[in-house]
């Protein structure tokens, strides 16, 4: 008698398109060699977990534990099929996945698998960064606070002083804007102190000095100045007025609107139009001196004090909202004042 065809239907989706870079990565190798897991442990080792349950966070678009050990029992065959692992659906259970969770926590490990996994990232690009990019952001919610918490009430800029948040800061190099470094530290804390050690771990993950490194006001403090300049590194950003306070902007211009010197204009020219006038402004070289790991070192900065022609011009649509049109009817601005404004 012939023997009866049994028929196993799984969905698919895009698991394979997950689990081919992630096993190009070697994610579950270095996984393994970073977070040795227990000799008496049984099932899956950690790498293989890990890597089994990224799969549904990126198929799915869902990050609960709980709904991993039901996806995986519908795609057991495909999973065994693709990896040669997952023997039973509880090798990615609840409770297993909190396991895993408990150890990525131990941060003398973790340092050391990310900047491994950076080495393997570089080499599947197979592109050499030109420069990297740092910004934080907070998050707020409804969430119960504990004194040594990751989420606390602290200063703000959202104006939802009762919620307390979390503050979440990236590093990401140029040109494919692959993050390096990720940080999650309660909101309370100031901005500027963290940028050192997110510095420090893009040169330890890259190998690499004289990169330009892009970032806003927060990152303008003195000590991350310093920090690039001790370093080795290039760096651009704007200086808020705690950097570069109105009455020394104020001596900065003077030469300008003396007529004693004149501004530097900038031109853009967009791809297969006419170049365009968006900025004008003067150069400055300052001596500034910070101490870096007990050493004062000295060094010149290049500050420009640019007047941006669309930001003006925002600024003047903004006030003109305001204050409604001009004598006789006129939204146009009555008058103006040519060279560099107030700006950084």
């Amino acid at each position: 008698m012939a023997e009866p065809l049994t028929l196993t239907t799984e969905r698919l989706d895009d698991m394979p398109l997950v689990l081919a870079p992630l096993e190009r990565l070697g994610l579950q190798p270095l996984l393994d060699e970073q977070f040795p897991t227990h000799g008496n442990g049984v099932g899956l080792r950690l790498g293989w977990v890990r890597v089994l349950w990224r799969t549904p966070r990126l198929s799915e678009g869902d990050h609960r534990r709980n709904h991993v050990a039901p996806w995986a029992q519908e795609r057991l065959h495909t999973l065994r099929s693709g990896t040669g692992r997952l023997g039973h659906p509880l090798d990615v259970s609840d409770d297993r996945l909190a396991t895993v969770l408990e150890a990525l926590r131990d941060e003398t490990h973790w340092s050391a698998c990310e900047g491994a996994l950076k080495q393997h990232t570089r080499r599947g690009y197979d592109r050499q960064p030109t420069g990297s990019r740092v910004d934080s952001t907070t998050a707020n919610g409804h969430w119960s606070v504990t004194a040594d918490g990751l989420l606390p009430f602290g200063p703000r800029q959202d104006q939802r002083p009762d919620r307390p948040q979390v503050k979440g800061r990236r590093a990401a190099v140029d040109p494919l804007g692959m993050p390096v470094a990720t940080d999650v530290v309660p909101g309370q804390r100031a901005d500027a102190p963290r940028y050192v050690p997110a510095i420090t771990r893009v040169r330890e993950g890259l190998g690499q000095r004289r990169r330009l490194d892009v970032g806003d006001c927060q990152r303008a403090a003195l000590e991350p100045r310093a920090f690039r300049h001790a370093g080795g590194d290039d760096s651009v950003c704007p200086l808020s007025e705690r950097q570069l306070p109105p009455m020394r902007l104020a001596d900065d211009l003077a030469p300008v609107w003396a007529g004693e010197q004149a501004v530097t204009v900038r031109h853009r020219a967009p791809s297969g139009g006419t170049s365009k006038l968006v900025a004008e402004g003067v150069e400055r070289l300052e001596s500034v001196t910070a101490a870096v790991a007990g050493q004062p070192p000295g060094g010149r900065e290049r500050r420009w004090i640019v007047r941006s022609f669309a930001l003006a011009q925002a600024g003047a649509r903004g006030l003109r909202a305001r204050f409604g049109p001009g004598p006789g009817g006129s939204d146009r601005p009555q008058h103006a004042r040519s060279g560099p404004a107030t700006g950084r």
